[in-house]
């Protein structure tokens, strides 16, 4: 008995040694999982269900035949793919989540969400997610022909990459308040989310008492997932 999470593998055709990592992991681990969460970023950018990027068919069949076989996948935006929409999931046979959610997993209550939205320190970053995530703006965005959106995509993945750049460290982490807030309003004392690329699993002492909050890893040189079972929770990375 295990439950699979994992986060930022920000697929693309650039990067196919990730690509063929996550589809033996789908067949090779996934397979053998109760069910499996992708908690944000699957994709390094997502410009609409309707882009005929291969590798979006490639990816949906793949999770697509995991479905088929009696493992359930769910999914919960991240910052790069917030636009998946319910083609591409129903292509794949995914479930959609909302940004935060508890899932209740062999006696444990485990809340888990991408991750970006207990960065509150990165004001800047936050005011962008809200309007980027305002249902107007992406009604309009989606509503641009392909080409239109492929260009404003690369302009701001290219003013991210160069912001960042003079961000501190710690700016770009959880705010720890953020953590305990989100976490007390839910009721729970366990946390799982990716988005940061630091891979760990922290101990917390909350007003409510201990809790745990374990991160998630990029697939940069690795693979990296959380395994939930009856007596563990353990982070995992694994060679592509």
């Amino acid at each position: 008995m295990s439950t699979l999470f994992i986060a930022d593998l920000h697929l693309c055709a650039q990067e196919p040694a990730i690509t063929a990592g996550f589809l033996r992991f789908l067949q090779r681990e996934a397979i053998h999982a109760d069910a499996l969460y992708i908690l944000g970023d699957l994709f390094e950018a997502w410009i609409g269900d309707d882009d005929p990027e291969p590798l979006h068919d490639e990816i949906a069949a793949a999770l697509q035949a995991l479905h088929q076989a009696g493992v359930p996948c769910y999914f919960i935006h991240g910052n790069r793919d917030f636009l998946l929409g319910k083609r591409f999931a129903q292509a794949s046979g995914m479930t959609l989540l909302p940004e935060e959610q508890v899932v209740s997993l062999y006696g444990r209550n485990i809340l888990i969400m991408h991750g970006d939205t207990l960065c509150t320190d990165d004001q800047a970053y936050q005011e962008f997610r809200r309007k980027v995530h305002n249902t107007w703006i992406q009604k309009l965005f989606l509503a641009l022909p392909l080409g239109w959106r492929l260009k404003i995509a690369a302009k701001m993945r290219a003013r991210s990459q160069q912001t960042n750049q003079y961000k501190s460290e710690a700016i770009m982490d959880v705010n720890p308040q953020a953590v305990e807030q989100t976490m007390l309003r839910h009721n729970v004392h366990w946390m799982i989310h990716g988005h940061t690329h630091r891979p760990a699993i922290h101990q917390l002492a909350l007003t409510n008492g201990e809790a745990h909050r374990a991160v998630l890893g990029a697939w940069h040189v690795e693979g990296s997932m959380i395994k939930v079972t009856p007596q563990a929770v353990e982070l995992i990375p694994f060679p592509f």
